[in-house]
């Protein structure tokens, strides 16, 4: 059967889309939750709602290694990042991907683009960063919407979002 590029393409975009929350969260948002001292946090709720099942949250090797430096770096306590790193191999999908599959899209930090691959590998309906580099996608990239953490928890609640643009993206102080 031939099919061609862009029939494959927008078929995987409508895929993405039918119902199904598949997300994968940029290594600020974990971080992000884990430096809050609000316990009504936007990000925190975010990370409660996955462990819930609410949504599938996507994953790859190279995230959880840089998921690692940065709990270090940041020096969040190791039971706290033990339990989260332990909670993504549990109840998160991994996924592989091979470094031909790696875009170079974003250019300003080439290490984000793992994350695009995850999420396009992964068949994500969802990437979601506090990292300004994501504002050159504006939004979207190849059918998976690009959002700040309060704008994808509005979907996981089921509210209305506000209307969201890359200049409106909220970003949380991680210092």
């Amino acid at each position: 059967m031939v099919t061609d590029p862009e029939t494959v393409a927008l078929a995987d975009a409508e895929d993405r889309t039918r119902g199904e929350l598949r997300a994968v969260l940029d290594t600020n948002v974990p971080i992000a939750a884990h430096l809050s001292r609000n316990p009504r946090s936007p990000t925190i709720e975010l990370l409660e709602r996955w462990r819930r099942g609410q949504f599938t949250q996507l994953y790859s090797d190279d995230m959880l290694v840089e998921l690692v430096e940065k709990f270090r770096a940041r020096k969040i306590a190791s039971e706290a990042s033990d339990r989260y790193l332990a909670d993504l191999i549990m109840l998160g999908e991994f996924v592989f991907v091979a470094p031909e599959q790696v875009p170079n899209a974003i250019g300003a930090d080439p290490d984000d683009n793992a994350i695009l691959a995850c999420a396009f590998v992964g068949r994500a309906s969802h990437i979601i960063t506090y990292d300004p580099h994501f504002d050159v996608l504006d939004g979207d990239y190849q059918g998976i919407s690009v959002l700040d953490g309060l704008h994808f928890l509005y979907i996981v609640r089921g509210d209305r979002p506000p209307e969201h643009s890359g200049a409106e993206t909220v970003r949380p102080p991680i210092s």
